[in-house]
């Protein structure tokens, strides 16, 4: 085995930090070398891997970076997300970020990392999502001349804790697909009596229901026939197996921009 990669956690106590503390420990090829969160989180002090459920690590969660790390995945809040940008961006960490819900400023700032480290910033970390994303843009390329319009709606279901909607995977797709086949219109759910559907939107639908951890369709509807296209998350580890992944393949690269379909050669 060759040297381990040093890991930082940034939003180590959150859902989502923790199952990337326990998958990181649990990864021949990597070690925890720092655990982050809010200063305002209450299980500052403690084991990364006791808040975890995995037992000590000897890791401490704190609130600022004070140990060397490879590289960085953030799952955390924008805010977070923000400041932790510009640390990786001051000292040349790889980073890569999983938040969502930012702000068009706050998506800015994060990019802005790009121009002096190796840089994922991704709606999405899950490897089946990935390739559902291409799969998505060679639909919408062939689909773009049906004789008689193509209807695209895009259905996503998470859990009742998910305070964005719909999902920047959801809105992702979108983008994929209006730049294939030129939408111009996002619709967010329908009520009234809105008319007609014309073939220049593309519709969302957010659904939060207990604890489902991820599922989007994306529906390509025509006269005379459909096509549903879904891909659903099992576990939250799905999204850190994404993550790791990115991970080990960002810490080999120079500064710049890069996406989940370059860790997976999917270009």
């Amino acid at each position: 085995m060759g040297e381990q990669l040093l890991v930082g956690v940034n939003g180590a106590a959150g859902r989502m930090g923790q199952r990337v503390v326990v998958l990181v420990c649990q990864d021949q090829d990597l070690k925890l070398g720092a655990a982050l969160d809010s200063e305002k989180s209450s299980e500052l002090g403690r084991d990364a891997g006791e808040v975890a459920g995995v037992g000590p690590v000897g890791v401490t969660l704190q609130s600022e970076l004070t140990e060397r790390v490879d590289v960085m995945i953030d799952f955390s809040l924008p805010s977070g997300l923000v400041k932790i940008a510009r640390i990786c961006a001051e000292r040349q960490i790889p980073l890569v970020a999983a938040t969502t819900g930012l702000t068009p400023e706050q998506r800015n700032e994060v990019l802005a990392a790009s121009q002096t480290t190796p840089l994922i910033l991704a709606p999405n970390m899950s490897l089946a999502v990935i390739v559902m994303m291409k799969l998505v843009r060679e639909a919408a390329h062939s689909l773009k001349h049906s004789p008689n319009g193509v209807d695209v709606e895009i259905i996503e279901r998470h859990h009742r804790f998910k305070e964005d909607a719909p999902s920047g995977t959801a809105l992702h797709f979108g983008e994929i697909i209006a730049d294939e086949m030129g939408q111009t219109e996002h619709i967010h759910g329908r009520h009234g009596r809105p008319g007609p559907r014309p073939n220049c939107e593309i519709g969302y639908h957010a659904l939060r229901t207990g604890d489902n951890v991820g599922e989007h369709t994306i529906v390509f509807g025509m006269m005379g026939e459909t096509i549903d296209l879904t891909v659903r998350g099992h576990t939250r580890d799905s999204y850190v197996y994404g993550a790791l992944t990115a991970a080990k393949y960002l810490a080999a690269q120079g500064a710049g921009l890069y996406t989940m379909a370059d860790v997976l050669d999917l270009n």
